[in-house]
Parts: structure tokens; sequence; C-alpha cells
């Protein structure tokens, strides 16, 4: 368990080199990269239907191109999918793989671990 100021940096130079394999990189790009994360991983904690339409309403001082590109990287990336849910075939909502919900859940462990 991680208990001093040095694991701290430790952990920080961890995630770093693992910035090429997983979600750490792509979602530390930017605040607006991390605020994507959050509101994704909220709407799924909470079993909330999310679509695409208002992801990109909620992600504030980000544009509506911005943010399509942003969620289109994600998916690309494999770290969300796209689903279509119920009637209506035109409607997409995001959803985080398993992968990286296991990598999400993985770093909050973690950063739960960490003490000054």
């Amino acid at each position: 368990m991680i208990k001093s100021r040095k694991d701290l940096l430790e952990f920080w130079e961890e995630q770093m080199r693992l910035s090429h394999t997983s979600s750490n990189y792509f979602f530390r790009k930017s605040p607006s990269h991390y605020h994507m994360m959050l509101i994704v991983m909220h709407a799924y904690k909470y079993e909330e239907n999310l679509s695409v339409e208002e992801l990109k309403t909620k992600l504030f001082k980000t544009s509506r191109p911005k943010s399509a590109l942003m969620i289109k990287e994600a998916c690309d990336k494999n770290f969300f999918i796209l689903e279509k849910k119920g009637k209506d075939n035109r409607k997409k909502y995001v959803v985080p793989t398993p992968g990286f919900v296991g990598e999400f859940n993985d770093y909050l462990k973690t950063l739960k671990s960490l003490s000054f």
C-alpha cells in the first residue's frame, strides 16, 4: 500500500510509463478529456443512458465539433463504445468498454490508497 510522498511520485511515474498502452495519457490530455471521462463513468455507475448529444452538451468550454472528435477518438481507442438502444436507432449512447472500466477501477483503488 502506498503511504508516502515518494510513493505518490512513483505512482505518477508508473502512470506515465503506461501512458501509451492505456487510457492514462488520453484522458489526461486536457481538462475536457478528463471531464468527459468523469461524465461517462458517472452515467455508467448510476446506470443512466448517456447519449452522444447529451455528452456534447455537458462538456463545458468545449465546442460541439471538438466534443464529437474527442468522443470518436475515445471510441477508436476502445475506451468507449456507442450503442443503439430502444426503438429510435438514430440515437446512440456512450458506454465505457469493460477494459476501460477495469482500468478506471484500478486507478481509483490506487488513488484511494495514497496518503500524505
